[in-house]
């Protein structure tokens, strides 16, 4: 019975390596990833993950249960350097070097026993050479190449037939990576390819090697000529974007006697975006009771929460502060769905790329059963 973990198996090139994995016969496949995809098998079992903010001991108990271990989770743009924010950079750099390191070190037992397992890493071209204007995603790249080369070596020294497999593509048609649908029938040919070289226990996989066996060459007789036509191409070529691949995330409350129920929230908001807002209000007068905690504490416990960026007091409505902060997504509870107020909310964001994300509400402790506790005698 043959099983896998794919990490940002819902989309592009990971969708297509699931898909290609189910045709040759996988009975189970997780996918972890932040938003799960619209391609159904009652073989795929669906974690939501974020690579930055969620416990990678939530893969221990996989471990034992997959043979083959897929990581093609990444993100990046061609720009400047300076339009780059600096949650950006962070998250950069966790997603596309740290994270699948920290995860190969949580198999990594697995992939120097005797036994037969697989193991296959995205990379890319661009942490091979001098890439200008992608200098983030480069730099990513460039420290995984390193790391699969010299821990391959490591793995052929303990004896195991088992190796890593660098696939370091150029460009992919067909994938989101660079803001575009998937395609599954543009990808699946190189999916299957991948999987051949991983199934041979191959250590790098260069698609079209034809076209980039050129590149690396003209990068190694002269490197910064390579960097000063790599960065004129990308001008020329308009691939330049300067919006910053962040997602920002609005929810505000009062958060008065901070409890599990506030703290669930907050961890499934991040969950959708990159940075987190949080906005506090000053007291519970709009709803008619009164607070026990001041709102500058409330505001200190907000800000000692890792899912939490930035802290600020609330607005009347959630919707004037998107003038402020230019949030993607907005958070509320279930029970404004289909309100007036939340109408005219709905009206508003539909030209402003802003998603509201509603919440159900689960059983638990909550604010009003610690307030009638403190007051009830």
């Amino acid at each position: 019975m043959k099983t896998a973990l794919v990490v940002g198996g819902s989309s592009g090139i990971g969708l297509a390596i699931v898909k290609q994995l189910l045709e040759q016969d996988y009975s189970k496949i997780y996918i972890y990833d932040r938003k799960n995809s619209d391609f159904l098998s009652n073989k795929i079992e669906f974690t939501q993950f974020n690579l930055v903010e969620d416990d990678f001991d939530k893969f221990d108990s996989l471990v034992d249960k997959v043979d083959t271990l897929v990581i093609t989770a990444g993100f990046g743009r061609v720009s400047k350097f300076e339009t780059f924010k600096d949650i950006e950079i962070k998250n950069g750099i966790l997603v596309n070097e740290v994270a699948p390191i920290r995860i190969i070190r949580k198999f990594y037992d697995r992939i120097i026993s005797q036994d037969n397992f697989y193991c296959l890493v995205m990379g890319s071209i661009a942490g091979m050479i001098s890439s200008p204007l992608f200098s983030v995603y480069s730099a990513g790249k460039a420290g995984l190449n390193r790391f699969i080369e010299s821990v391959n070596i490591e793995i052929e020294e303990s004896g195991s037939t088992n190796r890593i497999l660098n696939v370091s593509p150029g460009s992919i048609k067909g994938t989101s990576f660079n803001g575009g649908l998937t395609d599954l029938e543009q990808v699946s040919a190189l999916a299957q390819r991948i999987l051949e070289q991983m199934f041979n226990h191959e250590t790098v996989f260069i698609p079209d090697i034809d076209v980039y066996a050129d590149v690396l060459e003209r990068y190694k007789n002269d490197s910064h000529t390579f960097g000063v036509e790599s960065y004129q191409y990308k001008v020329d070529s308009g691939r330049l974007n300067n919006t910053p691949q962040v997602k920002i995330g609005y929810l505000s409350g009062t958060f008065d006697l901070f409890h599990i129920g506030h703290l669930n929230l907050i961890r499934k908001a991040k969950q959708y975006c990159d940075y987190l807002v949080v906005g506090v209000h000053k007291d519970a007068s709009h709803k008619g009771k009164e607070t026990f905690i001041s709102f500058d504490e409330r505001v200190e416990i907000l800000k000692a929460i890792k899912f939490v960026d930035k802290v600020i007091e609330s607005k009347p409505e959630d919707m004037d502060v998107w003038s402020d902060i230019n949030y993607h997504y907005l958070f509320v509870g279930s029970d404004y769905k289909g309100t007036d107020r939340f109408n005219t909310y709905e009206k508003y964001f539909e030209d402003k790329d802003v998603e509201i994300v509603y919440f159900e509400y689960t059983k638990g402790t909550s604010s009003t059963q610690l307030r009638n506790a403190l007051t009830t005698k």
